[in-house]
């Protein structure tokens, strides 16, 4: 619950701070009623291919990573079948492109260039730093093997399809 709260801590106030950058460095391009349209529209498809995977990762998890009674968002079993079978993080994988879809929504140029890969790149020190030793400490050798037979990412078109295509 922690890194949802932080989540949503860090992506306003990346905002509040490229707005500010917009307005002395990126003022033209900021007030271009074209670049917001087009950039919203963008975001818009953006935040819908994020919100498709983590829709469609929570719902295997919530079904295949739970053995009994367990509070919400907890998992006590590992997922390695659907696109857990394809991608260790497929739903890091999606949310790595939710600071771009808000930067775009936004029409925020210094948010797009700066602050989301930024934030970006930081949930992949998380992930490498603590979620995947959290991950070997919850399910020791049977994670480690998991590990070496699927990779955290994987960038095939057929992944890459289950991950964000709305089909189940």
């Amino acid at each position: 619950m922690a890194r949802i709260i932080v989540w949503f801590i860090f992506l306003p106030g990346g905002l509040i701070a490229s707005i500010t950058l917009d307005l002395h460095f990126f003022r033209t391009l900021f007030f271009s009623l074209p670049f917001h349209i087009g950039s919203s529209l963008l975001g818009l498809i953006v935040l819908r291919l994020v919100v498709n995977a983590s829709r469609k990762t929570g719902r295997l998890l919530a079904s295949e990573g739970r053995v009994g009674k367990l509070p919400r968002m907890e998992t006590n079993r590992l997922v390695t079948i659907g696109i857990y079978g394809c991608m260790r993080h497929p739903m890091h994988f999606g949310l790595l492109f939710s600071p771009l879809a808000v930067g775009l929504i936004a029409g925020s140029p210094s948010f797009i260039l700066f602050f989301a890969p930024f934030e970006a790149s930081l949930i992949l020190v998380l992930l490498k730093f603590y979620e995947e030793p959290e991950a070997i400490r919850k399910f020791g050798d049977e994670y480690r093997a998991y590990q070496r037979r699927v990779p955290m990412f994987n960038f095939s078109s057929e992944c890459l399809r289950e991950l964000f295509l709305q089909g189940e």
